[in-house]
């Protein structure tokens, strides 16, 4: 089966062209023979948590880790390339990301247990991998009951909770590179430190093996269940929100130094620090993603202005401003993040190709 773009591989528009993008450039050639599908100006607020943002300039959902490594390598290099899982700690701005998006298909969330150790899709969510290790009588592994988003974007930031991270248990990632070869990279490798891991941009992890110790299923499920009404009790879970927003500085718990700055239900628009847990931004109905990053940002000048301590953003935030949405969102002046606003790319052609 030859690739697509989404309604049909041979679609055309009222001009007779072949469909492009709100970013103005027409579907890349590497994308020809990808098996998976290609969507011009897909959606990401209908899966984003925060339920906000512009599209993907191209989302595409490949078939395999083959598919996958097809495409980047054949795509130009100069295409940028990120991997989304579900977004549950992600801001995609208001004007949509440029390049490709990739989402992994749930053929590649399938989880299995072999020699005492977890092999999980990339795709695959912290609960189902934990799940699995406790069905396997393996322990260590129950604090990815309380992440809530996938395995490649947890390998990727080096996630964690409950005093563990998943550096702790990785023995190695499959990740296909940005020019599409695929690699197994051991956790020396990936260079862990706090929220992060040396995987370069572009890079997608698509599977990873964790290790843990013999146990008792009952004990590990007790401990997961523990996790979970942990999480439910102190943490907004059923709201739009982003997770944790920032990282906590050392010696320093980030909730305790926005809550002493007096940031704990601080609103702009529908945009709220919540009143439950204040290291979470919520999405209370209708607020721009300009709007949730501009709250982000105040927190942080109040926290740095209150203790002198600058918080870093743990919540990745990707794509470009809607000049609007910006005036909208931070007011007359803008809003400043320190990023450079570098104009969109256009065409996608494959590697070697005409611009």
């Amino acid at each position: 089966m030859q690739g697509m773009v989404e309604g049909g591989v041979h679609e055309r528009n009222a001009s007779g062209s072949a469909p492009s993008t709100a970013f103005g450039g027409p579907p890349p050639r590497a994308g020809e023979d990808l098996r998976g599908s290609l969507t011009a100006n897909g959606s990401l607020a209908d899966f984003i948590w925060f339920r906000t943002g512009g599209p993907a300039e191209w989302l595409v959902r490949p078939a395999d880790v083959e598919d996958l490594a097809g495409l980047l390598k054949t795509l130009d290099p100069a295409t940028p390339v990120l991997p989304v899982g579900v977004g549950s700690n992600l801001i995609v701005r208001d004007g949509g990301v440029p390049g490709v998006v990739v989402r992994l298909p749930k053929a590649m969330a399938k989880v299995s247990v072999q020699d005492g150790r977890v092999r999980a899709g990339a795709g695959a969510m912290g609960i189902t991998v934990s799940s699995a290790a406790r069905d396997a009588g393996i322990a260590g592994l129950e604090f990815l009951r309380g992440i809530p988003g996938t395995v490649g974007g947890a390998v990727r930031m080096n996630a964690g909770a409950y005093g563990r991270d998943v550096s702790d248990i990785l023995v190695e990632a499959t990740v296909v590179t940005r020019e599409g070869s695929v690699e197994v990279w051991s956790a020396e490798k990936l260079g862990f430190t706090y929220r992060h891991s040396d995987l370069p941009a572009g890079a997608v992890v698509v599977e990873a093996v964790f290790s843990g110790t013999p146990g008792e299923p009952a004990v590990i499920g007790a401990e997961m269940d523990r996790i979970a009404a942990e999480r439910e009790a102190s943490q907004p879970l059923r709201s739009r929100t982003g997770g944790s927003t920032f990282k906590n500085p050392e010696g320093h718990k980030a909730w305790a130094l926005i809550d002493a700055a007096g940031c704990r239900g601080l609103t702009r628009g529908d945009a709220q620090v919540s009143e439950k847990h204040c290291n979470f931004l919520l999405n209370l109905g209708s607020a721009s993603s300009a709007k949730i990053e501009a709250l982000g940002e105040e927190v942080r000048d109040r926290v740095k202005a209150h203790s002198g301590v600058t918080l870093e953003w743990e919540i990745q935030r990707v794509g470009e401003y809607l000049p609007s949405r910006l005036r909208e969102g931070a007011g007359e002046g803008g809003l400043d993040t320190g990023i450079s606003h570098q104009p969109l790319p256009r065409p996608l052609p494959q590697a070697g190709g005409e611009q």
